[in-house]
């Protein structure tokens, strides 16, 4: 079977793309340069040119054509049109099964021998449940995998904005965590202060009416309103991942005599009610912020640790993979791989294909084939439509 990808997280005027696709037959995988943004006539031109040279380069004639469940990525809209100009088979890959598929493939493991729980996290992506996924915990293989935990969702105010601008995430997770009286617990802190000066009260009523609010795991945006919190670009990021790599930067120098922040896991939900007491009490007590940071590092390393551990027990499975764009943070990378691997699991890294969606393409390659080695139809259901559109 042969497939084509692009690997890109949803945004509407902040466009955040890693472009690929991957070419998949007899066992070797060709994984193309990474291609960028898409949705410019021209970018999507060049994207067809490369993917022409490729399949000339190789005698390529695709079988199968693998694409994001997500029905209006550019990508895959022009996978679905060079499925039907070619007549090939067409198969939608969910987003997070693709990232664990990527990591298994990438290691070597054959369909069949491939069980793993998926520790997947990213900015944003498409659910088989129609919801936008980004926290998840998932259990199967290239045939398979089903959603085992997650964290909890959380509003997105504005839609594409709360991407862009980090405050609306520490209002939503604040809002999430403490309820109504949220700002009875940030009383006295800059967090307060440089709050006041946005238009706190119509994020509130966006999210309490769900209007341009949609729920969403992420764990982008949980770094984001950390971030938010401590000062960290506040008022906007000016590219992905940046107050994510500046609260990674922070913790570094402190990891070693920080104490981690308390985490709470529920049938199968990690929710940070805890973890935002114990980090507003060090607020308001002025602890420094590279400590706040590696607290907030530490804690989530040991829930995760903790929960895939226990997950993997139950399942009968020993190896646990580490998949998506956040997993490219160093301590988390490895602070779970030293936990888990003391606890005597295989932990599978990312060291030829990016952990982000520029990797994407290969784990839909090998989704996609093991689809139709085995006969299946589509790897889940694939939902129609995206829970907000300026995400989409």
């Amino acid at each position: 079977p042969s497939l084509r990808r692009h690997a890109r997280r949803p945004c509407h005027g902040w466009r955040v793309v890693r472009a690929t696709f991957c070419l998949l037959r007899g066992g070797l995988a060709i994984p193309s340069q990474h291609m960028g943004d898409l949705h410019s006539a021209a970018s999507r031109a060049a994207y067809r040119a490369t993917l022409d040279l490729y399949r000339d380069l190789f005698q390529f004639t695709p079988d199968v054509i693998a694409v994001d469940l997500h029905p209006d990525y550019p990508s895959g809209i022009l996978g679905r049109a060079l499925a039907a100009e070619t007549g090939a088979r067409l198969i939608e890959v969910p987003h997070h099964h693709a990232h664990l598929g990527s990591c298994l493939a990438e290691n070597g493991l054959a369909p069949g021998e491939e069980q793993a729980v998926g520790i997947i996290l990213d900015g944003l992506g498409l659910g088989t449940d129609g919801a936008l996924w980004g926290g998840e915990i998932l259990v199967g293989g290239y045939e398979a995998a089903r959603r085992a935990a997650h964290f909890l969702p959380v509003a997105l105010p504005g839609g594409a904005q709360a991407m862009r601008q980090p405050w609306r995430n520490a209002v939503a997770h604040l809002r999430a965590a403490f309820g109504a009286d949220w700002r009875h617990h940030i009383a006295g802190t800059e967090l307060a202060a440089r709050l006041s000066a946005k238009p706190v009260g119509t994020l509130l009523h966006m999210i309490e009416r769900g209007v341009n609010a949609p729920l969403s795991t992420s764990a982008g945006r949980l770094f984001d309103a950390v971030g938010a919190a401590i000062g960290l670009s506040f008022d906007a990021q000016s590219y992905e991942g940046q107050v994510a790599m500046e609260l990674e930067a922070l913790a570094l120098p402190h990891l070693r005599r920080a104490e981690a922040y308390p985490v709470t896991v529920e049938n199968g939900v990690l929710s940070w009610g805890p973890l935002w007491q114990a980090l507003l009490s060090d607020l308001t007590a002025s602890v420094p912020p590279g400590v706040i940071a590696a607290r907030f590092h530490l804690g989530l390393v040991a829930a995760l640790a903790d929960t895939a551990a226990g997950i993997a027990a139950g399942a009968g499975v020993g190896r646990i993979a580490l998949s998506g764009g956040v997993l490219q943070n160093r301590i988390l990378r490895e602070g779970l791989h030293h936990r888990l691997s003391g606890d005597g699991f295989d932990v599978l890294l990312h060291s030829r294909v990016p952990a982000n969606d520029g990797g994407l393409s290969l784990g839909q390659a090998a989704v996609a084939a093991a689809a139709t080695l085995q006969g299946l139809r589509s790897p889940s259901p694939p939902p129609r439509t995206c829970p907000d559109a300026t995400l989409c």
